[in-house]
C-alpha cells in the first residue's frame, strides 16, 4: 500500500495519493456496518482515482462491493443524500445504477456500493480518455439519452457550492462571479490574478431549455459494459440540476479532446468519429430539440468552468495543495478556454454544429 500511486493532476501521470489507502480494519468496519455484518474475504483492487480512497472487495459469500472513503469536508451525509436520492430515482425508472449505503465515521464518510453488472474495463484509464472504439461511444450516448429521459420528474433544487461540483453556468464571467461569491478561498486566489483579462466573454441563452438533474461526469470510466452496451452507471458525485444538453456537451468535452496532450504541447487528437457516434447513440434514445441543437456547440467551452473552479476550491481548502490549484487554473481552466478559441477549437465547434443538426 505504501507504494500505491494515483493518477496525477500535475506534471506526472502518476503521483503519491493525497489520501491514505484504506486499511483492512476500516474496510471491514464499513462493510459490516452497511451490509448486515458481512465480512470481506479479500481486497481485489485499489482505485487510482486521486480524489478519494477506493477499493473493490469480495465478501465471504462471493458478493463483490466497492468501498469509498472521503473526508466529510468533501462530502458529508447531507451531500451524499442529494446524490443518492437522484440515483434511487433513476434506479426506480430502469437505469442500472448500483445500490449504495453510507457509514458516517466522524471526520470521514464511507460509501459502500454494490458492484454493478458488467465489465469495469476502463478502470485503469485516465478519466478523460477516449472510448475504446466508436461502438462504445454509441453505447455511452444511448445510455445517456435513456438516463436523461428517466431523470424527468426529479425536481430537487440545484446543489449548493460544494467542493468538486459541476454547476451550470451560461457565461464565463458570470461563472467566475458566482464562485467568487460563494468560495472565499477562490475569491482570494483570484484577487491575486487579473482573471477578467484572461478569460473570454462567452455566453449562451438557456431560456429555451428546461432544467434537469444530470450525471455531470459522463465518460468511459464511470460506466460498466456488456460488450458495447452500458450495463451500469456509477459515480454520481458531480450530479446536479443542469440541463440535458449541458450534460451531453460535458460528455463530449470529457472524451473527444486529448487535454493531457494539449497541456504537454502535443496535438488535440480530436475524435470526430466518437463525437458523431456519441450523438448518434444519444439521439437513438432522446431526440435533441431545435434549441438544444443550437446550444450544443456553444456550450462546449462553458461546461468545464464550474467544475474547475470548484476543483481549485478543493485544492485550496481540503487537499491543501496550492501547486495543484495553480495547475488547475492555468492548464485546465484557462487552457481549455484558450483552446476553444484556437482554429482547431473552432473547427470542433463547427463539427458539432453540423453533427447535431443532421
Amino acid at each position: 500500500m505504501a507504494d500505491q500511486q494515483v493518477f496525477g493532476m500535475g506534471d506526472d501521470p502518476l503521483a503519491a495519493p493525497t489520501w491514505p489507502a484504506l486499511t483492512d480494519d476500516e474496510i471491514a468496519r464499513a462493510v459490516a456496518a452497511t451490509w448486515g455484518g458481512a465480512q470481506p474475504a479479500a481486497v481485489e483492487w485499489r482505485g487510482a482515482r486521486p480524489l478519494s480512497s477506493t477499493v473493490g472487495v469480495r465478501l465471504d459469500d462471493g458478493e463483490r462491493l466497492v468501498v469509498k472513503r472521503m473526508p466529510v469536508r468533501l462530502r458529508d451525509g447531507v451531500a451524499l443524500g442529494e446524490e443518492h436520492r437522484f440515483m434511487g430515482h433513476l434506479r426506480d425508472r430502469g437505469i442500472p445504477v448500483p445500490e449504495v449505503r453510507v457509514r458516517d465515521a466522524g471526520e470521514v464518510v464511507y460509501e459502500v456500493h454494490q458492484t454493478g453488472a458488467g465489465q469495469d474495463r476502463y478502470r485503469a484509464d485516465f478519466s478523460w480518455s477516449p472510448y475504446r472504439d466508436v461502438d462504445d461511444a454509441v453505447g455511452a450516448g444511448a445510455m445517456l439519452g435513456r438516463l436523461h429521459c428517466a431523470a424527468s420528474g426529479f425536481d430537487a433544487p440545484a446543489r449548493p457550492a460544494r467542493p468538486l461540483s459541476a454547476s451550470l453556468h451560461s457565461d464565463v464571467v458570470g461563472a467566475f462571479e458566482w464562485h467568487i461569491a460563494r468560495r472565499p478561498a477562490v475569491a482570494q486566489f483570484l484577487r491575486e490574478r487579473d482573471w477578467r483579462a484572461e478569460v473570454p466573454e462567452l455566453a449562451v441563452d438557456l431560456a429555451d431549455v428546461a432544467p434537469l438533474w444530470t450525471h455531470g461526469d459522463w465518460h468511459g470510466t464511470n460506466l460498466l459494459w456488456d460488450d458495447h452496451a452500458v450495463s451500469s452507471v456509477i459515480d454520481f458525485g458531480l450530479a446536479d440540476r443542469t440541463t440535458a444538453v449541458f450534460d451531453l456537451a460535458t460528455a463530449i468535452e470529457r472524451t473527444a479532446v486529448d487535454w493531457v496532450s494539449l497541456r504537454d504541447g502535443g496535438p488535440a487528437n480530436v475524435r470526430a468519429d466518437q463525437i458523431a457516434a456519441l450523438i448518434q447513440g444519444y439521439q437513438s434514445e432522446r431526440t435533441l430539440s431545435a434549441a438544444e441543437k443550437r446550444l450544443l456547440p456553444d456550450l462546449l467551452p462553458l461546461v468545464h468552468i464550474g467544475y474547475e473552479l470548484s476543483e481549485i476550491d478543493y485544492f485550496l481548502t481540503i487537499a491543501h495543495d496550492p501547486r495543484n490549484a495553480e495547475i488547475a487554473y492555468h492548464d485546465w481552466l484557462l487552457g481549455h478556454l484558450r483552446w476553444y478559441e484556437s482554429p482547431e477549437g473552432r473547427e470542433l465547434h463547427d463539427l458539432i454544429r453540423d453533427l447535431s443538426e443532421r
